[in-house]
């Protein structure tokens, strides 16, 4: 194992991991007005109408994908009468689903961001990173369902090399060597995600926290007329 992979594998992650935790922290403390999505519906919402939902959808049900994937090992889908083969077919069949939703909404926010001119004055740094990174992971992550599992009788089992690294940094004991017998898509999907787990908490996406729960049991709004109304 040489200093590379220990950079990869081990460094990033956890300095990924750190940063993700302290930098909410410290922008929560230090910088809440810019807690936001700093939405831009009110400059042009005629591409956003759709595009942002099935964006927010896909991605949603895309990451729940993956904490499954990553987080439950073959033993326990063995276990529950869910063979390798019946797993395979449910994660590519929903990852694609995801994938290709959440795919067709982001290219909708990029092409919006794209033409209109007060949507793109609005753009900042931060957003054109972010945008990078997202069409980085989707596009990649679309590639690896349906080019290495959907359209191959031998797909790759990211589980035995990919999720046993993934797992074993919580751990605290990185298992390096489960993650260099990976095809090369894979492992620059995982490194290009830690950068963004990284980048996550000074971009705009922190409006993912900030879901109003509240609402839900909150008393409801009576509305009166200021003036009687006309007889």
């Amino acid at each position: 194992m040489t200093w590379w992979h220990i950079l990869l594998w081990i460094i990033v992650p956890y300095v990924a991991m750190a940063v993700f935790v302290v930098g909410h922290w410290w922008r929560y403390r230090r910088d809440q007005f810019s807690w936001t999505s700093r939405s831009t519906q009110l400059l042009d919402r005629r591409v956003l109408g759709w595009a942002s939902p099935a964006f927010h959808y896909g991605a949603l049900a895309a990451v729940g994908g993956h904490v499954i994937g990553l987080l439950i090992p073959a033993s326990f889908t063995n276990a529950i009468g869910i063979d390798e083969h019946a797993y395979r077919w449910i994660a590519a069949i929903a990852g694609a689903i995801a994938g290709a939703v959440s795919l067709i909404g982001f290219l909708g926010l990029v092409y919006r961001r794209i033409t209109s001119d007060r949507v793109r004055r609005n753009t900042t740094r931060e957003d054109l990173l972010t945008y990078l990174l997202l069409t980085v992971l989707i596009c990649l992550g679309c590639w690896m369902t349906f080019a290495h599992n959907l359209a191959t009788h031998a797909p790759y089992n990211y589980r035995p090399t990919i999720a046993h690294w993934w797992r074993s940094l919580f751990y605290l004991h990185p298992n390096v060597r489960a993650v260099l017998g990976a095809p090369t898509v894979y492992k620059v999907h995982a490194v290009i995600a830690w950068v963004f787990w990284g980048a996550f908490p000074f971009s705009r996406l922190v409006h993912a926290w900030s879901i109003p729960f509240q609402y839900l049991g909150r008393p409801y709004i009576l509305y009166r007329r200021r003036f009687q109304a006309a007889r």
